[in-house]
């Protein structure tokens, strides 16, 4: 692992049963120039994930990591984990990232130097969706295309708007701008803790950089349809406020636009080619193209996008 300077970057992974992804994740991280040290910290995983970590630790990758034993009152898991390991870190940046996501070569360095050109506090990055089954391929860019439209990377990025959001899959953060934000501890019952980090440092004046990752990190969140599931629908809940009836909204909103309009195109597109369409249909053909124009809010540079 490459040996930086005082004041580089303390990676923090929590890992909770990652027995298939742990390994992959550490090395993809102990590659990246500007790596001070690696600390994982094993939430309670009651699978191979201990074993794994201790012959990483042997083969010097990781430098530290810490079992959990037990979950304080008020904690949930994730965010008592990154505490454990922002508390150890000895970095004058903390990149908390998580044990499912692989980090391509050269992605530490770029996107630090980014960061400190820009002024930033705290950078995060949406990173590319490996979507290898039906299931993943027919929602994950829903979801996706739904996050274009709730958090749009030129509005958190722009100190003048009150958005704010990141993803903890890849969270990178000036320890003095998280020690101001309160840290983990202020948002300690969170499920959503990333969104609520980014919140407070905006809120306490910081600079927030947020970017699609695909050309940096790519991760595969959901090995079943089930976990899936499970997870967006919570996620998203939580996104909206823990108001349904503005999630549902939304989501009728995006299978108008990305399902239906651009399904009715191609449909007329087709009677046409067959010579079986009137002047007024092509009409309605245009007007339909015209309107998927007008209401994609993803756009250029729109908001969270898979790569896929």
């Amino acid at each position: 692992m490459p040996e930086c300077d005082e004041g580089a970057v303390s990676v923090i992974i929590p890992a909770r049963n990652e027995e298939a992804n742990i390994a992959r994740v550490v090395r993809s991280v102990a590659s990246q120039e500007g790596v001070r040290e690696i600390l994982v910290v094993d939430d309670q995983s009651s699978d191979g994930t201990p074993a794994i970590l201790e012959g990483l630790k042997r083969q010097r990758p990781v430098r530290r990591w810490r079992r959990v034993e037990s979950l304080p009152a008020g904690w949930t898991g994730k965010a008592h984990a990154l505490a454990m390991g922002a508390r150890e870190a000895a970095g004058d940046w903390l990149l908390f990232t998580d044990a499912d996501t692989e980090h391509r070569p050269g992605s530490l360095k770029a996107l630090l130097e980014r960061a400190e050109r820009d002024s930033a506090d705290l950078l995060s990055v949406s990173p590319g969706q490996r979507v290898l089954t039906w299931w993943e391929k027919s929602v994950i860019p829903l979801v996706y295309a739904h996050l274009a439209r709730l958090y749009r990377f030129e509005d958190v990025s722009n100190p003048e708007s009150a958005a704010a959001a990141a993803n903890g899959q890849y969270l990178l953060i000036r320890r003095e701008a998280y020690e101001r934000a309160g840290g983990h501890e202020a948002v300690r019952a969170e499920i959503l803790e990333d969104v609520e980090l980014a919140r407070r440092v905006k809120a306490a004046g910081g600079r927030l950089i947020f970017l699609p990752g695909a050309g940096w990190v790519e991760t595969r969140m959901y090995a079943s349809f089930r976990e899936m599931w499970q997870g967006w629908t919570k996620n998203l809940y939580l996104l909206y406020g823990g108001r349904l009836g503005r999630m549902f909204r939304a989501f009728a909103e995006v299978a108008l636009l990305d399902l239906a309009l651009p399904m009715a195109f191609f449909a007329l597109c087709l009677m046409m080619a067959l010579g079986r369409a009137s002047a007024a249909m092509a009409l309605v053909a245009v007007v339909i193209f015209l309107a998927g124009l007008g209401g994609g809010g993803g756009g250029n540079g729109g908001g969270w996008r898979p790569g896929v």
